[in-house]
């Protein structure tokens, strides 16, 4: 089984969606999970509707720190996946290495649907049409055999 860290800053919205997403599509193959480098401290709310919605199941989803993947004992990825540009600007912690291989990293410049603002319509469409784009995101990555 492969592993991917998807990365955002706050690890409420792009990146809970997708470890989401990437769980329920990959498995058995592979195994997601998401952290930022800021957490906020719970997922949104509007995320987890959106899962729902899906029915893609997140029962596990909380905001937790990058930090936890960096240490001894951590899962080891096969690829870190940032899913919005402050985090991709940061400096990332080092991470656990494969015996001699580094995970594979990648961006993905998705727009923060936690930032939407509007009536409740509004913002839930913004959030569906984010995850729209990580779907079809995962959906390439592993197409291409990743």
């Amino acid at each position: 089984m492969k592993s991917v860290l998807f990365l955002c800053t706050g690890n409420s919205a792009r990146s809970i969606m997708a470890e989401a997403y990437m769980n329920a599509i990959g498995a058995p193959d592979w195994r997601a999970f998401s952290a930022g480098s800021k957490p906020v401290g719970a997922p949104n709310p509007l995320a987890l509707k959106t899962l729902r919605a899906y029915a893609i199941a997140a029962p596990d989803a909380r905001s937790k720190s990058w930090d936890e993947f960096a240490t001894p004992g951590a899962p080891v990825m096969d690829a870190i996946i940032t899913v919005c540009d402050n985090a991709a600007g940061e400096t990332c912690p080092l991470w656990p290495m494969r015996g001699e291989t580094a995970p594979r990293k990648l961006h993905w410049s998705i727009p923060d649907p936690a930032a939407a603002t509007g009536s409740d319509a509004e913002k839930r469409a913004v959030f569906d049409a984010v995850f729209a784009d990580i779907r079809m995101r995962i959906d390439e990555f592993l197409s291409n055999g990743s």
